[in-house]
């Protein structure tokens, strides 16, 4: 394995039927690289959960995973409205998405509590108007 790989995608707004590529690239690529399928599941769960979200509640963004020997760090960066309430965001069963979103079978309130039990370390930098990157990081 290089010292350090990284790859970068693209997440389209609104777009389901895309929601959810980078996840299942990044999960072939790391069964080629002979990551743990431990690591693996969490890996793919997190990225997933987080490329959903983006697609729900902002306009899209871009997603940069970095393979190291170390970690697996996700790093997911959009231009949407914001997160007024992050604590609110973190219980389980709390959304925000339209019904629209919900009649397809998304936005249950699971994304972020799923997003934080699946990585090791998980932090959110919001501004309301702005943008919000979540950055997650789990261990090998």
């Amino acid at each position: 394995m290089p010292d350090v790989m990284e790859l970068v995608y693209e997440v389209s707004n609104e777009d389901f039927t895309r929601a959810g590529e980078a996840s299942s690239d990044v999960k072939r690529k790391l069964k080629k690289l002979g990551i743990p399928s431990d690591v693996i599941r969490r890996v793919s769960i997190a990225l997933y959960e987080g490329e959903i979200n983006m697609v729900i509640h902002a306009y899209g963004g871009k997603v940069t995973v970095t393979i190291s020997e170390e970690a697996i760090t996700m790093v997911l960066a959009d231009k949407g409205p914001g997160i007024p309430d992050i604590d609110k965001a973190m219980e389980a069963g709390y959304s925000t998405a339209p019904d629209n979103v919900r009649n397809l079978g998304f936005g249950a309130g699971m994304g972020l509590p799923n997003m934080k039990k699946n990585s090791d370390e998980m932090n959110i930098e919001t501004q309301i108007g702005v943008g919000t990157t979540v950055t997650m990081t789990v261990k090998l």
